[in-house]
């Protein structure tokens, strides 16, 4: 079972406070303390509790793992990725599911592997077996080659007709252009762990995931009004967990997790 919200808070408590010693530490022995290029904290908003990562990409490379390139197999999960990352000399330093899958446990939606697509952007609309996926607008969160990021609904992302480097396609969209989507009850009973992704600028990425079950239209607020995003897009619900090296592993509950098509990364040489 994951540690309850208070241990957790307890525990990241005490990483901030030693983090902040450290940094004393490092000015008074007259080195330059420098900001981590990953930051991982606790937010509470709307009376419920989220976990964000903030990611800077000149400093750090996000990827996406779909399939283990040695075997070919899914990867599946965020343990085996890690395991295979420290078999190549990597140590995994933060992990999130990438995206809906469909029932073959490949991604629903647009996906592209270092410069690969290996899916095709979906634009077919209103299939209820998609789920939250039909919901519009969905969207495509992507990487450059110029590494630049962004949040993009799908049909703004093909008609930018640019390639990318990284991409997943999922839905619906949270934010677009500085609004809720509009498809979102505020006071909806529809509940569930969600995780999210948007682009602070073209060089600042953040995630979020729901410490407990959430509805649309909170968890898209979260995005606009706390993080700050004009476009979000939703990753994915009851299933999304994140990994953060030194945390473990925080959002739905284990045993709620089911195989990932797609799993972003950050990875560190050990």
């Amino acid at each position: 079972m994951l540690p309850s919200t208070s241990a957790k808070r307890l525990r990241r408590s005490l990483t901030l406070r030693l983090s902040a010693l450290l940094g004393v530490s490092l000015v008074l022995g007259g080195c330059h303390y420098q900001a981590q290029p990953m930051e991982s904290r606790e937010v509470r908003f709307q009376n419920q509790d989220f976990t964000v990562v903030s990611l800077d990409l000149h400093r750090e490379s996000l990827s996406l793992h779909w399939k283990n390139p040695d075997t070919g197999e899914a990867f599946g999960d965020i343990q085996s990725l890690r395991e295979w990352g420290a078999a190549n000399g990597k140590r995994l330093m933060f992990a999130a599911n990438a995206g809906i899958y469909d029932a073959a446990f490949s991604p629903l939606g647009l996906y592209v592997e270092n410069g690969k697509t290996i899916v095709p952007l979906n634009l077919f609309r209103g299939n209820p077996a998609a789920g939250n996926f039909s919901i519009q607008p969905n969207g495509v969160f992507a990487i450059y080659p110029d590494g630049h990021a962004a949040v993009r609904t799908s049909a703004q992302f093909k008609a930018d007709a640019k390639p990318a480097d990284w991409a997943t396609q999922s839905g619906p969209m949270l934010v677009i252009d500085g609004q809720i989507n509009n498809q979102f009850v505020d006071d909806s009973n529809s509940t569930k762990w969600r995780s999210g992704v948007c682009a602070l600028d073209p060089h600042h990425v953040a995630f979020a995931v729901s410490e407990s079950p959430v509805n649309f239209h909170t968890f898209a607020s979260l995005f606009r009004d706390r993080l700050g995003c004009r476009d979000a897009l939703y990753l994915d619900g009851t299933i999304s967990q994140f990994y953060i090296d030194g945390t473990g592993y925080t959002g739905a509950p284990t045993f709620m997790v089911k195989p990932y098509a797609g799993i972003f990364a950050v990875f560190a040489n050990q």
